[in-house]
């Protein structure tokens, strides 16, 4: 029985003055923005626990970033841990679209950055969604074509990031705004930033549109292997020991709520998926690569995925240490609204799997359940 139904079902053993009251505290729910627009009868998820889903979507993008995402959907590993429940996918350029999707009840849970999981729990006065899990480190830098070779060369240079508020957007805005230069949502100040489909920002660089991009990796690989481009600024070099989140696990609250077995199945497959991508190194380029083509339809070079895979390290901590420091970039940038990430994190289905497997559990930093 489909979710919908089973809403059917439950409303149909209520009285009428009941339904009635159930229908006006959503319809003000909806209006007030407290609740997603999802699809018909996704709104059942908020009565509680109902049993594993019948489907779960997923999110991901076609970056080796969210190599977990691709190895997973690659090898089954995430359909055979999901078991009766049917794994359908969508991949997106970004995190920003892949939280209006989310938000609207298009997705249940996505493979995402750390920034658009911020903005959207803080926007939703923490209703929106929870972190459960880590997934990458790493894989992220400014390249920049011929002629800058440092900082001071930027002004008037036009940049690319692969969408507003994205996790990468965040971090450029932050680190020039740090180094003296202004910038503005709308492309403007001292360097000019222009959100751009990381393909079409590897185009736009050949064709000398752009004078370099902050982006996850294959792109960063990409526009210097494929473009001539060089690394101006790596951004482990901005953090403690090179470890800043570039991927973790998001899952609408909602559905957590109903469907804690789906979401512990979901984690079963992101954990052993992580694990292989640590016992196959050899294999592995191969694999993401044939997850890569049959999302984009071309593979990448041997020596782009190569070059990728040496600066992403995968791991399930999603580093809740580091979340404060990504709230007060995203306010330097003028991306994100002020507020509290308390709760953001639901680290408890993953550290009940870690502890059982005899791991070390992982931390929400005071910022959520562990």
């Amino acid at each position: 029985m489909t979710a919908p139904s089973r809403a059917r079902s439950r409303l149909g053993l209520v009285a009428g003055m009941m339904l009635a009251a159930a229908i006006v505290t959503t319809a003000v729910l909806a209006l007030s923005g407290c609740a997603p627009q999802s699809a018909a009868g996704e709104n059942a998820d908020a009565a509680g626990p109902s049993g594993p889903a019948e489907e779960l979507r997923l999110g991901y993008f076609a970056n080796v970033t969210h190599a977990p995402a691709l190895v997973g959907v690659q090898e089954g590993l995430l359909a055979d841990a999901l078991g009766d429940t049917t794994l359908t996918t969508q991949v997106f350029n970004a995190g920003p679209a892949a939280i209006e999707a989310l938000t609207a009840g298009a997705i249940d849970a996505t493979y995402i950055g750390p920034n658009p999981s911020i903005n959207t729990f803080i926007q939703s006065g923490g209703l929106s969604a929870r972190i459960v899990a880590g997934a990458a480190t790493g894989g992220a830098a400014l390249v920049v074509r011929d002629g800058i070779d440092s900082v001071d060369d930027l002004g008037g240079t036009t940049l690319a990031t692969p969408q507003l508020g994205n996790t990468q957007d965040v971090a450029l805005r932050s680190w020039l705004g740090g180094e003296g230069y202004e910038t503005d949502t709308t492309g403007g100040g001292d360097v000019h930033i222009t959100p751009t489909e990381n393909a079409q920002a590897l185009t736009l660089f050949r064709q000398g549109g752009l004078d370099g991009a902050w982006l996850p990796e294959p792109w960063v690989s990409r526009l210097v292997v494929d473009a001539g481009a060089h690394v101006l600024v790596d951004e482990a070099d901005l953090w403690e020991d090179g470890a800043f989140p570039t991927t973790v696990l998001l899952v609408r609250a909602e559905f957590l709520e109903a469907h804690p077995e789906t979401v512990r199945a979901l984690l079963e497959g992101h954990v052993a998926s992580v694990t292989w991508l640590g016992e196959h190194a050899a294999e592995a380029p191969v694999v993401i690569n044939e997850a890569l083509e049959a999302e984009t339809g071309k593979p990448l070079a041997d020596e782009v995925i190569t070059r990728s895979l040496a600066h992403v390290s995968f791991d399930v901590d999603p580093h809740a240490e580091t979340f404060e420091t990504l709230v007060a970039n995203g306010l330097e940038a003028g991306t994100q609204k002020d507020g509290s990430i308390d709760g953001l994190f639901d680290l408890r289905l993953l550290n009940g799997l870690l502890e059982a497997d005899g791991a070390e559990p992982v931390s929400a930093g005071g910022l959520g359940e562990e």
